[in-house]
């Protein structure tokens, strides 16, 4: 429970420079923070980085949705499918990706595709989220072709697909403006766009990492196209690789600038990398970075209305930790996830340990779609 602000006095004896009176103050009264600050704030115990994170969870949830809002804690029920693992970018970090001339490289048919998403409405879901590799040879009519089957097929299913880092690949390939594609797309069924390929917002690490894909402009200028365009997007990090904690700032500050000029964000989701079958061997993070960095993140995004808790990567039960560490969603029950596996996380829950998780911690578990409606 929270009684008030946390005294900074409590932490001279530590030998590092921690926040003062004035900055603890700020952050729990909901004030905007800067990267110097952040940076002070990181450095902070856990608990207390923590409890100034669950504050700003309360004032962001009263703001969006007033007294209740601070009593939900929301889910979605959707499938990850991936089109194909073709792909040209040979990401450092990714051990999904094959080649053309791999004997299990895949382009997904479309009786394929029909069966997940039948899968996927039989256990109450509403959503797909459809990201693929950077195909070099599928044409702008296939993509057109399967989002309007998916839309014929199955109108109450929400397609929340295509990470920026494809948009950047079609504009390359198409040789078209991606204002021009994302408009032909979302005509033809998508309905709004994920946040994957974000990594590390700062080119420098990009360049390390995944030097053939869509650098942080690139992301950026999709979004912003995006949400000129009436599109929704979430925004993510992928962290504990290679990038420092200064860079984790950068990148949380572009997204917070993006947010303030476009207003198109959903939800914000930090993940860590997962480095088993990768050809990154940075050593990885364990929950204790990982929720010391989401909570950072819930501080500094004071214009999210929504933090995600990353359960994929981390495992169930710090899954439901995260959430008294400014999340206020436990994410999605994942019928299906192919990339992060593959890299060597396997957790998987269902709708009824999603609830037990949420209600155990004194909250009310609420199914909800992409725009954060709540379905039940």
């Amino acid at each position: 429970m929270i009684f008030g602000p946390p005294k900074a006095d409590c932490y001279v004896m530590m030998n590092v420079e921690l926040p003062t009176d004035d900055l603890l103050h700020a952050v729990w009264e909901g004030r905007r923070i800067g990267p110097d600050d952040a940076l002070r704030l990181y450095r902070l115990p856990l608990e207390e980085l923590g409890m100034l994170a669950h504050r700003r969870r309360q004032l962001a949830r009263a703001a969006a949705h007033g007294g209740r809002g601070n009593q939900i804690v929301t889910y979605i029920v959707d499938r990850n499918v991936n089109y194909t693992n073709v792909c040209n970018v040979y990401c450092k970090f990714c051990a999904f990706y094959r080649t053309e001339a791999d004997d299990d490289s895949y382009v997904i048919t479309f009786e394929e595709m029909d069966r997940k998403i039948e899968e996927t409405i039989a256990l109450g879901g509403s959503q797909i989220l459809m990201q693929g590799g950077h195909h070099p040879k599928l044409s702008l009519q296939w993509y057109l072709d399967l989002l309007s089957h998916i839309k014929s097929r199955f109108p109450q299913v929400n397609i929340h697909g295509f990470s920026p880092s494809e948009f950047i690949h079609f504009r390359d390939v198409f040789g078209l403006p991606l204002e021009d594609i994302i408009t032909q797309f979302a005509r033809a069924g998508l309905g709004s766009i994920p946040g994957g390929g974000g990594e590390i917002l700062v080119d420098r690490v990009r360049q390390r990492i995944s030097p053939l894909k869509a650098m942080s402009d690139d992301w950026l200028e999709v979004m912003a196209v995006a949400h000129r365009l009436g599109l929704s997007s979430t925004a993510t990090m992928m962290f504990g690789h290679v990038e420092t904690i200064a860079d984790r700032v950068e990148h949380l500050e572009r997204v917070r600038a993006q947010q303030d000029q476009s207003k198109g964000f959903t939800a914000f989701i930090a993940w860590t990398f997962q480095a088993e079958h990768t050809k990154c061997k940075a050593p990885t993070v364990g929950a204790h970075e990982y929720l010391r960095t989401q909570a950072l993140s819930r501080i500094y995004l004071d214009n999210f209305p929504n933090v995600q808790s990353s359960w994929v990567t981390q495992g169930p039960a710090i899954g439901q930790v995260a959430l008294q560490y400014g999340a206020n969603d436990l994410g999605s029950i994942m019928i299906e996830e192919n990339v992060v596996s593959q890299a060597g996380a396997t957790y998987r829950m269902g709708v009824a340990d999603m609830c037990r998780l949420i209600e155990d911690l004194g909250y009310k578990a609420h199914q909800r779609d992409n725009w954060y409606h709540l379905l039940n």
